[in-house]
């Protein structure tokens, strides 16, 4: 029983370590110092969000956002200030903008029923001004250009994004839109969509 579980031990070290291994081969040194919080494939981890398949132009965006305080986080903000040349910037964004699967590609009208989070996603709220979630993020919510990808990102992450929008306390979008749209949500808005979108893969 003892050499079974040595065994297993073994495999799932030696496949961590393939792991590893295959992400500082692939990935551009530049984008290392990120692994320690948003994984060495941009998977996300408990310290940071997923940052696979998001835009280059959104990680791009963020990066300038934390550097000129339009975002705030404890460990992000000093991170991001060893990003300040664009050269540097460009291939941490190209190389987590390259990875993840998309999910399924939906289209507006599969999903009239389905859950209150699912109707607010594709239909809006017009009672409350709330625009579809998707007219921004895309029919899958895979996002482009300066909208991000929500599919599959950590509900706790969503979540606590919307409240800071609500909060004023993140800044950056165009017109301030995120900030009206998100002050229309209610709490249980807030934790519907979130764990909704987590759930996309």
């Amino acid at each position: 029983m003892h050499s079974v579980k040595m065994a297993a031990a073994l495999l799932v070290l030696a496949a961590g370590l393939a792991d590893m291994a295959w992400a500082q081969d692939q990935a551009p040194r530049e984008a290392t110092p990120c692994f320690a919080c948003h994984g060495e494939r941009g998977e996300g981890t408990a310290l940071g969000p997923k940052l696979a398949g998001l835009s280059a132009q959104y990680i791009d965006t963020q990066i300038d956002h934390y550097i000129s305080g339009q975002r705030s986080n404890p460990l992000m903000t000093p991170m991001a200030q060893a990003y300040t040349d664009p050269l540097l910037r460009k291939p941490v964004a190209t190389y987590f903008a390259s990875q993840g699967k998309l999910p399924e590609l939906y289209v507006r009208g599969q999903h009239q029923a389905g859950s209150a989070a699912e109707r607010l996603y594709y239909q809006g709220d017009t009672t409350r001004g709330i625009p579809a979630c998707y007219s921004c993020h895309g029919p899958s919510g895979v996002g482009g250009g300066p909208f991000p990808r929500l599919a599959g990102q950590q509900a706790d992450y969503v979540s606590a994004q919307l409240l800071a929008w609500q909060k004023d306390e993140r800044k950056g979008d165009p017109g301030n839109m995120m900030a009206v749209i998100a002050k229309r949500l209610s709490a249980e808005d807030v934790q519907a969509l979130a764990s909704y979108l987590a759930e996309i893969r």
